[in-house]
């Protein structure tokens, strides 16, 4: 899915400081660069200033709850932060939120440990981390169907491409769709000469034929057929409808969501609302965020369009029937035989869905 891009790392690996975390990202609105390490408890003092006039007006007036909250410039990565700007929604809830712009969910799980980030956005491909403990997962966003295992032509078979170079973004659900379709060949990523590029990188390398083969998603794989219209599609997330569910997701700091019930619970509300405005305005939404991220429009459509998307009854009724649990269980499945965690953490210990229901009822 557009890690995923949504959920994409351009270097999993990633800076391990916090100026590297800062190099990484950008304030959205205004591309001034954020300024992380600030104390949460700052970000959290509301003050109360009394209202001038007489004893009627003298409520005292509540300032909002300052958070960050990370996103990923794709529109799975970026449309709940576009309707909230455009709806208003952080100042319904009594929120204000510094809303960075992160190149993948890695960073972001970073700058969440680092104290840089509340919340943030990460896609299928980096959802491992949040099972090995680094974080929790507040909300599902979407499943998606945008990954692609995409080769040269006269490359037919994913059996063709043992010995090949295959380009491939780390840790991203570029990453799982390759993983995938090497296992359902009898192939391991031993069997390919995997090289790791940022996504943008294995984009051109791959349209200038420096390698082989790519795991990419769309709208990437838009910008490649323009220049290599007869590539190959090998394999895709159809392939494994019934074994892995790639689904991307919201996800908080583990002190920060354990400390600060309330504001969690205020970005759950918004995350909520946008969900619901965006499954029942789709197409206003995709211009929105075009918009946002000063693209085409139609690149985003495509983007939008390998995603299932849910609104917060339909997402509630799969928590409470055991689905979304049983998404992550298979997930987690998938990143032991991939080698990215030996021991995963049960879903009911990472998802928070208990807190993503009961904002339904606040």
């Amino acid at each position: 899915m557009p890690a995923s891009a949504h959920h994409r790392a351009v270097n999993s690996d990633g800076p391990n400081h916090r100026r590297s975390n800062e190099a990484h990202c950008t304030q959205a609105r205004n591309g001034r660069s954020v300024r992380g390490s600030r104390p949460r408890s700052h970000r959290l003092r509301r003050r109360r200033h009394p209202r001038s006039g007489g004893a009627e007006s003298a409520a005292p007036a509540e300032e909002p709850i300052e958070i960050t909250f990370g996103y990923i410039a794709d529109f799975n990565g970026a449309s709940v932060h576009a309707i909230a700007a455009e709806l208003g929604l952080w100042e319904k809830y009594g929120l204000k939120a510094e809303t960075p712009v992160f190149t993948n969910g890695p960073l972001q799980i970073q700058a969440l440990g680092t104290g840089d980030l509340d919340f943030g956005y990460v896609g299928p491909g980096a959802m491992w981390l949040p099972a090995s403990g680094q974080a929790q997962v507040i909300s599902v966003n979407a499943t998606g169907n945008g990954d692609r295992v995409i080769a040269q032509p006269g490359i037919e078979s994913i059996k063709d491409l043992k010995g090949k170079t295959v380009a491939v973004p780390e840790g991203t659900s570029g990453d799982m769709i390759l993983n995938l379709a090497l296992e359902s060949a009898g192939m391991t990523i031993a069997d390919v000469e995997k090289v790791v590029m940022d996504p943008a990188t294995a984009v051109a390398a791959f349209a200038s034929g420096q390698v082989d083969a790519a795991g990419l998603w769309y709208p990437l794989i838009s910008t490649i057929e323009t220049q290599v219209p007869d590539l190959n599609i090998l394999a895709s997330n159809e392939d494994f409808k019934d074994t892995v569910a790639f689904a991307s997701g919201f996800v908080g700091a583990n002190d920060f969501v354990a400390e600060n019930p309330e504001a969690t619970t205020k970005v759950l509300q918004v995350v909520r609302e946008a969900l619901d405005y965006r499954k029942a305005n789709l197409d206003e939404v995709i211009a929105l965020t075009a918009k946002m991220m000063k693209l085409d429009p139609e690149v985003v459509k495509t983007d939008a369009g390998n995603v299932t998307y849910f609104d917060s009854a339909e997402l509630d009724a799969l928590i409470e029937d055991g689905t979304v649990h049983s998404w992550l269980t298979g997930m987690n499945n998938y990143f032991v035989g991939a080698g990215k965690v030996t021991d995963p953490a049960d879903p009911a210990t990472y998802f928070t869905s208990e807190l993503f229901l009961a904002a339904g009822t606040k």
